[in-house]
């Protein structure tokens, strides 16, 4: 016998119930983060967002409503049109945010690439703004870092700059030798095609390629050849050149300019250049398309960012520099980076900036080891006699100053060097296997001045006791933040191509992140800061008007159910 306890129950389910439509504000608590959002980008300037706009024509969707759209769902981790679009018709907070509005990903799209990609710039200053106002960042200390992202693009669609070079070079000696064989054959046939003069400079393109076998073209519809063979051997020539070689040199020179100094390039994405990738799925070092971004943070916050197509960040320092202090307006005061942007170069950029740098050279955590300041056989250990510009080797014997050196970079820079040789013969030395393992009798070595004297400053700098301490930040830094985007939000490999739209799709990452951070401080009360009077009011106006909202809302639809009862009775 069955116990009652023991009987199935179901809650009422009736497939064939009409629901009347809620208010999805009755489903959305009042500490949840999209309010806080939708609060934020309100005080956003979007000026230029909306002189974009031509005017004329059926309405547009509001660039404020598209925005925090945009906005919300790159904070989602979601970041393609489709997927946004979808998420307007089916999740509620999005519904909310949008107001039941639902363009299409065609419009989100538009929006996103010709309204949003010209003026990003112009809103990540205005997020930098604001939280420059609120006191959560002031360019006191900046936080420098960079890390590589793939392109959309295929991973062998590649051209080499060597390659095309070495193409090039094959390809010119290949016409001279067409040339001259034309040459021959009209000799033979007594110069029935005329003078011809089809000698070519060696540096020529495809320009005097084409009009050099155009005339020859011309020549050969009015020759008369004795022999038919040789007619129709120049004939082909010709065709080679004009269908074959002419082609190719322009494809060469196509490759050329687009590669404008880079080692190589995508044919899917042609601003994207072949790095090595650590996410690297093979585990061989696998060669990507992909871009060099570049981010600075302070007190976890994105303060400025750049694109760049060189795979190495020493080069990257100067050009990211002047691109923050051109769109938020700031320079920074100190830059705090790793040994990646240790160099003479951007050591003296940063000095005639007057701006402090906590940035490691390549040695130097190896310097600071018992093992290396024991080692006598380092230069950088020997007794230097300041008087006769010489060093003082184990052996005791003089190393001094022979000649400069004046070498300068692929970017112009121009480094002095100082040449040191020692006076007297090695080879016999006791030391000789140690100390000098060159080829030369007398070792040799030299030595950058202006390079040691920066090292010295940077030096000292960051093995202060306020230098140690400020260094140590970098790691819960820049670090963090490049974690969160790429692991937590999962955003490893960019939608769009080209320079301009990686550089809009890493604008609204950096954007999101930002108004992220800020409306959980807000919430939940993360930082110190948020006791600041400038901040405190912004929470407080935050939480007071989803208070009101909210008792508003209680009230509709108390009327609401009150009336709809009331209805029911007189029926």
């Amino acid at each position: 016998m069955a116990r009652k306890h023991d009987k199935v129950v179901f809650k009422n389910y009736n497939s064939n119930q009409y629901l009347m439509p809620i208010d999805p504000e009755a489903f959305i608590p009042q500490n949840h983060l999209v309010r806080t959002i939708d609060k934020i980008i309100d005080k956003l300037d979007i000026s230029s967002l909306i002189e974009k706009y031509k005017g004329g024509g059926t309405s547009s969707y509001h660039p404020l409503m598209l925005l925090k759209v945009l906005i919300y769902a790159y904070i989602q981790g979601i970041y393609s049109s489709r997927k946004i679009a979808r998420a307007l018709q089916e999740n509620i907070t999005f519904m909310w945010l949008a107001k039941y509005q639902t363009p299409d990903f065609r419009t989100i799209n538009r929006f996103r690439k010709e309204i949003l990609g010209d003026t990003i710039e112009d809103v990540f200053a205005e997020v930098v703004e604001i939280l420059v106002e609120l006191g959560y960042v002031n360019f006191d200390f900046y936080y420098l870092d960079g890390t590589k992202i793939e392109a959309n693009a295929n991973k062998y669609t590649f051209v080499w700059a060597k390659s095309t070079r070495t193409f090039k070079k094959k390809l010119r000696e290949k016409v001279k030798s067409i040339l001259e064989e034309i040459e021959r054959i009209n000799e033979e046939e007594d110069k029935a095609l005329g003078d011809l003069d089809v000698k070519l400079e060696s540096d020529y393109d495809s320009k005097q390629l084409e009009e050099r076998v155009e005339k020859i073209n011309q020549k050969l519809e009015e020759a008369e050849f004795k022999s038919k063979r040789k007619e129709k051997r120049v004939k082909k020539l010709v065709k080679v050149l004009k269908n074959d070689c002419v082609f190719k040199l322009k494809k060469y020179e196509n490759y050329e300019q687009i590669l404008n100094g880079r080692n190589s390039f995508s044919k899917t994405d042609n601003d994207a250049t072949f790095m090595r990738m650590k996410e690297d799925h093979m585990k061989n070092g696998m060669l990507k398309p992909g871009y060099n971004v570049q981010i600075g943070t302070q007190n976890r916050f994105v303060i400025g960012f750049s694109i760049h197509q060189s795979p190495t960040d020493t080069v990257c320092l100067k050009e990211h520099l002047e691109l923050v202090e051109k769109i938020t307006g700031h320079k920074p005061k100190n830059i705090v980076a790793d040994s990646g942007y240790g160099s003479e170069e951007n050591y003296l950029h940063l000095k005639e900036c007057g701006i402090n740098s906590y940035i490691k050279y390549n040695t130097f955590d190896m310097e600071q080891t018992r093992r290396f300041k024991k080692d006598i056989f380092n230069v950088k250990n020997w007794e230097y006699i300041a008087e006769e510009d010489a060093y003082i080797c184990p052996a005791g014997k003089k190393v001094k100053y022979l000649y400069p050196k004046i070498s300068a970079n692929e970017r112009g820079f121009v480094s002095y060097e100082k040449v040191y040789q020692c006076e007297e013969i090695c080879n016999g030395c006791e030391h000789r296997e140690k100390c000098y393992k060159g080829k030369r009798w007398k070792k040799r070595f030299s030595i950058r001045p202006r390079l040691e004297k920066l090292k010295e400053e940077v030096r000292q700098r960051l093995l202060s006791e306020e230098g140690k301490e400020i260094y140590e930040k970098r790691k819960i830094e820049v670090e963090t933040v490049f974690g969160i985007i790429k692991n937590n939000k999962g955003f490893r490999r960019f939608l769009l191509r080209g320079m301009k739209g990686v550089k809009l799709e890493w604008g609204l990452v950096c954007i999101a992140y930002n108004i992220e951070r800020l409306a959980k401080i807000i919430i939940e009360g993360w930082c110190k800061i948020v006791t600041q009077p400038s901040c405190y009011l912004l929470h407080s106006s935050i939480l007071t008007f989803n208070g009101i909202k909210y008792l508003i809302l209680v009230i509709k639809n108390y009327c609401f159910w009150t009336a709809s009862l009331f209805f029911l009775r007189l029926f």
